[in-house]
């Protein structure tokens, strides 16, 4: 729970500086659709940051850390709410503890991503494409730990009401993944475009 709610501190601080109004939601939502239109889940990325965008224009850089650190809570919930099911049920299921081990993995993963997506442009801009691959390889396992876990749900022993909350709330981290890492690549390729140094 801690961790959820440093999470939840870490977007809110996160915000503070940011400035630029949106005139209407329907602007903020406009501007969201030309963003998250390399996003395989579209509408699920324009939901997501559709209540950071209201009240400040954010760019590039910043929706993408929104989007992961989002996605970082919901993979905390996620484990939590599997290890509540496993410990209810009492038993030593292969598949769940193995999905356990995965969204462990998963969790780790993306946190390794936020942090190292905060060190971007502290230490030089010569460092760019070493944070850059970092971010995109956590995410990525992240991601995979996380399509592991669905996988290997199918067929487990579990009732059948507790395990679509499962593998609802797994798919749910998946595609905020997938999109983050759309975002984060966005924002990538449109920061390194901008760097070029043309010689003289």
């Amino acid at each position: 729970m801690a961790q959820i709610i440093l999470s939840l501190l870490f977007i809110s601080l996160m915000m503070l500086g940011f400035s630029g109004p949106v005139e209407s939601s329907s602007g903020a939502r406009m501007y969201l659709e030309a963003q998250c239109r390399t996003s395989i889940y579209r509408e699920l990325c324009v939901e997501t940051l559709l209540p950071y965008v209201t009240k400040n224009v954010l760019g590039p850089q910043q929706l993408a850390r929104v989007s992961l650190a989002v996605c970082l809570t919901k993979a905390r919930q996620t484990k939590e709410y599997v290890d509540m099911v496993a410990k209810r049920f009492n038993k030593s299921d292969q598949a769940i503890e193995e999905c356990l081990h995965q969204i462990n993995n998963g969790v780790n993963q993306i946190t390794l991503s936020v942090k190292e997506f905060q060190q971007i442009g502290k230490d030089g801009e010569e460092n760019f494409v070493l944070h850059e691959g970092n971010v995109q390889s956590w995410v990525s396992a992240g991601l995979t730990d996380v399509e592991m876990c669905i996988d290997g749900l199918l067929g487990d022993g579990f009732g059948g009401r507790e395990k679509a909350m499962i593998k609802a709330k797994l798919l749910n981290v998946k595609q905020l993944a997938s999109n983050s890492l759309s975002l984060f690549n966005r924002f990538a390729s449109r920061h390194r475009a901008s760097h070029i140094v043309k010689n003289p």
